[in-house]
């Protein structure tokens, strides 16, 4: 089996992933960077993207109708949430954006820090208003994001990678 690594990153964090994605892939990857057509040689495309508006950057969602036909496994990063459910929702929606005739066997997503402007934005918020709860929630979760990816989201990567890299997944028994 051979993979293709492709991703977009904006702040390194789903760069990071990607490195990760490709060393444990060890010399089955044959394509490493950001969306190119040069990836459709892969037998299995791993698609790496940072989330936006809760779904797939914009850069990663122009290059799907690419991806027609072709089987693919998602990765990503995600600021804001934390919880396995809000994960599985964006999975879900960028599911759903890639089209039917993409074999998804499953995906990988993790919390990434954010740009520093997104925490001033929340923190005026909260100093104009101290009993803003979201507000708060906002900050509290950037600052939480601030050490992501870990090494702990990094290892779990890994078991990602090495459970379906020897095609040992299929779209049937993709979680």
């Amino acid at each position: 089996m051979t993979a293709a690594v492709v991703f977009s990153s904006r702040t390194g964090n789903t760069r990071r992933l990607a490195e990760c994605v490709r060393d444990a892939l060890g010399g089955r990857c044959v394509y490493f960077g950001a969306p190119d057509a040069a990836a459709l040689a892969a037998d299995v495309v791993y698609v790496g993207f940072w989330t936006d508006k809760g779904t797939a950057d914009e850069e990663s969602a122009a290059f799907f109708p690419q991806l027609a036909g072709k089987t693919v496994r998602l990765f990503g990063t995600a600021g804001f949430g934390g919880s396995q459910a809000y994960f599985d929702a964006i999975a879900a929606r960028v599911r759903g954006a890639l089209g039917e005739n993409c074999r998804v066997l499953d995906a990988f997503l993790c919390q990434g820090r954010m740009p520093a402007p997104v925490r001033a934005r929340w923190a005026a918020a909260l100093e104009k208003d101290p009993a803003d709860a979201r507000a708060k929630q906002m900050v509290e979760n950037f600052d939480a994001a601030l050490s992501h990816p870990d090494e702990a989201d990094l290892a779990a990567l890994r078991r990602w990678v090495e459970k379906g890299a020897d095609g040992e997944l299929s779209p049937e028994s993709a979680p």
